[in-house]
């Protein structure tokens, strides 16, 4: 398995440990599977160009067109992430940024939007329509672009904005809106050829039966309690 480090999707410990809420769903389906993996941190766009490759079996991510030409994946997602606007304090068209509900209200409000290099759901929904975008080779340096107006939002995950933000020093910079836009659906996804990927369906399976039994929820529940905490 290849993966960015992006906490709290994945990432490792001062001492080597695995990590993560990507990580402890999908390991633990697969250790359910009697599948052993093994995490190798790329950045992202050469985690993509690996599975490609055949350099790797695997990754994390939304399907898309490109991905599933070398790729197969499950039917249900696993994991929805929902993404919100974010904004400057005291930006002068807040009242409006709040209303936002799609993105064609982006475009119709002529909003700059900051993301990160290799940020599919973005070239998909964002800048496919003509929405100025100005993208940073690295997630956590979208947050200083923002407090220091080259854009006026970011839209993201605030599970993983947060920690960002406040390792920046720059809470008080950043305004979370009550816009949300759609949920972006993760799956793992195996390189076509890998003797892996015909075991996709027991994958779903695996999954749904981790809901019944409350183990995602478990994992989740750690999350959201370090998410809040870091809000207090």
């Amino acid at each position: 398995m290849n993966y960015p480090d992006f906490w709290p999707f994945f990432t490792r410990t001062q001492n080597g440990q695995m990590t993560g809420l990507f990580y402890e769903i999908v390991s633990k389906a697969l250790d359910r599977m009697e599948i052993e993996s093994v995490w190798e941190s790329y950045p992202w766009g050469r985690c993509q160009s690996h599975v490609q490759s055949s350099d790797a079996d695997g990754m994390i991510t939304v399907p898309t067109p490109e991905r599933l030409i070398y790729s197969d994946t499950h039917k249900t997602p696993f994991y929805l992430k929902t993404l919100t606007v974010f904004t400057y304090k005291d930006h002068p068209r807040l009242k409006e940024i709040q209303a936002i509900k799609t993105p064609e209200d982006i475009l119709r409000l002529n909003l700059t939007v900051i993301t990160y290099t290799g940020n599919g759901w973005n070239d998909r929904n964002i800048k496919s329509l003509g929405i100025p975008t100005h993208a940073s080779p690295r997630l956590e340096t979208v947050w200083p672009m923002l407090a220091n107006h080259r854009g006026d939002i970011v839209i993201e995950w605030p599970i993983a904005a947060w920690p960002d933000i406040r390792k920046a020093q720059i809470t008080n910079d950043i305004v979370m809106t009550n816009a949300t836009l759609e949920s972006m659906p993760f799956h793992l996804m195996i390189r076509k050829g890998s003797p892996h990927a015909n075991r996709l369906d027991e994958f779903d399976k695996t999954i749904e039966s981790m809901k019944q039994d409350g183990t995602i929820n478990k994992i989740m529940q750690k999350y959201i309690k370090d998410f809040q905490t870091q809000l207090n």
